[in-house]
């Protein structure tokens, strides 16, 4: 468990709090060191107005480095190319076989970049995607999270913060069969016998 690599998640001003509590949250039960990556070192503010201090910049963020990208919807996906380095560093984890999971508005930054195109994928909707001009329509799944063939690439839309959790901690092997139904079935659907499928699991 020490040796894996930590997960690297995204912040920057805007950003969606709700999106990746559970995916950060329980990664780090799960093992994973949780590291924040800012575009430079200055703080930011998320749509409550919480205030991050990123652990360290986007430029120096090596995929050989970390177990994962998360990228976390924010308004400033829809508002311009502020957030473009973001997409940008995700091609260079997709290239170099490091996985990354995007969720809500940070979907529709990886299909500006074309790393939608040829994958697998999901999102808010499809019109949402089709906006940006990309080429990956007929890629597009109507599911709430969405692993592609290769295994690399998570999506999800805005309303499915636990399936996007499911996802990853399915990707990085903290849970896995009966065990990560029950974890969703509790967390997604409010099942107090999947409770027990998680205790047992964790003696």
């Amino acid at each position: 468990m020490t040796n894996r690599k930590p997960v690297h998640l995204a912040v920057y001003d805007t950003y969606a709090d709700w999106e990746t509590g559970h995916t950060t949250a329980w990664l780090a039960r799960g093992g994973y060191e949780v590291r924040t990556v800012g575009e430079g070192a200055d703080a930011v503010r998320t749509i409550a107005g919480v205030r991050i201090q990123p652990d360290s910049a986007l430029e120096g963020l090596r995929p050989e480095d970390s177990s994962l990208l998360v990228l976390t919807g924010a308004d400033l996906w829809d508002t311009g190319d502020t957030l473009a380095p973001f997409a940008r560093k995700a091609r260079e984890f997709l290239a170099a076989g490091v996985p990354v999971a995007a969720i809500c508005g940070a979907t529709a930054g990886l299909a500006r970049e074309g790393l939608l195109d040829d994958r697998d994928h999901t999102s808010a909707a499809p019109f949402y995607l089709a906006a940006t001009g990309y080429g990956g329509g007929e890629r597009y799944v109507d599911a709430d999270a969405v692993t592609d063939g290769s295994g690399l690439l998570v999506t999800a839309g805005p309303t499915e913060p636990v399936a996007f959790a499911r996802e990853v901690l399915r990707l990085l092997g903290v849970y896995e069969g009966e065990v990560l139904d029950a974890w969703y079935r509790l967390f997604h659907d409010s099942d107090a016998e999947a409770y027990a499928v998680l205790e047992a699991a964790a003696r």
